[in-house]
């Protein structure tokens, strides 16, 4: 097969010509290609053709093919703001990236092609937009000389990406970090701060004692404790109310609640002034039309109670829902009406027949009309939840317990148990939060689940 020879001499007036005419670098001057001759019969074997030197064929295969220009991938132009491109009107240059050739050979060719260097390529999340709209662009080109290119390109743009999510994955999860232990820290702190150790005094061995004997069958009919003042009497059958898995009668919810009466009266700078009704005021409050005052009236004279309503902080009421236990709360403290449900219930006729109740009662025992139409009606969320069907009595007691100390409710289900077992304490003393304190130590746990599982195993 014969081939076509090039003059280097000539060559070198061929790049000497391209340098000295700008016209041949320009991006639409184009040289035509040479024609292959796949055969030529001549009259020597293996001896080039003779052309003549006036042919145009013969000069132009004198020459080196050309190198084309450096390719100009043209990017969109960035968006400026308020929709103005430039100070030079309609007429803007588009960015532009330069692609640096680099030898390297292409198979099948004699000359040199590249497979690509991205300059003036940067990590910044513009420049990587840029970029896949670069990438976008030179996806439309057929030519086999860019696929190099493009695959270069597209490697590094895939890196950066991967890099950039990655650090910001990093500095998210740090500041989730830092802010999840700043909230933790937090929440030790007002634990500490809000909460203190007394209402969660562990019992002693005389008192687990004391307990049992309560418990026991020999017991049953006999009565333990008489509460004078509101002539309730508790007998070993009533105080069984208070073993796991029972519901609480009405006898221990009105007993303890005179307790916690007569706890503030004791010691009145410690607890706020409060007023505790029993189980059957809010039954009579609406056992006529729907309300009735007048059946409920003479329960809060001064002659009986010995101070007035309308003084007190907070009024607790007991609100019995058939098998279930809530409770409301008139809180002139902080001028709401607060419903409790440990079971995330809503009743809004109990908030509108203790509202309409308060502002009768203050009009009847004072003669003074209020208006309690700017007071909140709060369902309290942020409460502890029963998880059973039979402790709603003992989450309602101990709401009243601990807003009556002024305290956030810091206990949940797991408390129950330990709660049962002080309020047949106290119940037994006749005295809430006895006055006798004693050292807490590393050994014992103010939780007594075991020493409480042998007292009820014992009766």
């Amino acid at each position: 097969m014969g081939a076509l020879t090039s003059n280097r001499k000539r060559g070198d007036e061929y790049s000497s010509l391209n340098h000295g005419h700008p016209s041949l670098n320009s991006p639409n001057f184009q040289i035509a290609k040479r024609p292959r001759f796949s055969s030529m019969q001549s009259s020597q074997d293996n001896a080039a053709p003779v052309l003549s030197s006036k042919s145009a064929i013969a000069r132009v295969s004198r020459y080196p093919e050309a190198k084309p220009p450096l390719p100009r991938v043209h990017a969109p132009c960035r968006t400026l703001k308020f929709g103005s491109l430039s100070s030079r009107g309609n007429e803007y240059e588009p960015n532009v990236i330069i692609v640096e050739e680099l030898e390297t050979k292409a198979p099948g060719s004699g000359f040199q092609t590249t497979p690509s260097k991205v300059s003036n390529f940067s990590d910044t999340p513009s420049k990587l937009e840029d970029a896949g709209l670069a990438l976008d662009s030179l996806s439309l080109h057929s030519d086999s000389d860019y696929v190099p290119l493009y695959k270069k390109l597209l490697e590094e743009y895939e890196q950066t990406s991967k890099l950039s999510r990655l650090s910001l994955d990093i500095e998210l999860a740090e500041k989730s970090r830092s802010r999840y232990q700043a909230q933790r820290s937090t929440r030790k702190t007002q634990a500490v701060e809000k909460v203190p150790s007394e209402p969660f005094i562990p019992l002693t061995k005389e008192e687990e004692a004391e307990i049992a004997r309560a418990f026991s069958s020999s017991n049953r009919r006999k009565v333990l404790v008489v509460h004078e003042n509101s002539n309730l009497q508790i007998t070993g059958q009533i105080l069984l109310c208070l073993r796991p898995g029972a519901w609480l009668n009405d006898e221990v919810i009105n007993l303890y609640m005179e307790l916690l009466k007569e706890r503030e009266k004791r010691d009145p700078k410690k607890y706020l002034k409060c007023h505790f009704f029993n189980t059957f005021f809010y039954k009579k409050l609406i056992s006529g039309n729907g309300y009735d005052y007048k059946s409920v009236r003479r329960w809060t004279t001064q002659r009986k109670l010995g101070y007035s309503i309308a003084d007190c902080d907070k009024i607790f009421v007991p609100v019995h829902k058939e098998i279930h236990w809530c409770l409301a709360v008139i809180n002139k403290k902080e001028e709401k009406f607060q419903y409790l449900d440990s079971l995330k219930g809503k009743d809004t006729r109990v908030m509108k027949v203790l509202a309409k109740y308060y502002v009768d009662e203050v009009k009847d025992k004072s003669g003074k009309d209020i208006n309690v139409s700017s007071w909140k009606q709060e369902f309290v969320e942020d409460l502890p939840e029963q998880q059973n069907g039979y402790d709603c009595g003992m989450f309602m007691i101990k709401y009243a317990d601990f807003y009556s100390r002024g305290l956030g409710l810091r206990f949940n289900q797991e408390h129950m148990p330990y709660f049962r077992l002080r309020t047949v304490k106290e119940i037994l003393r006749l005295r809430a939060d006895k006055q006798h304190r004693q050292k807490m130590d590393a050994k014992h746990s103010w939780l007594l689940i075991d020493p409480a599982a042998k007292i009820y195993e014992a009766s």
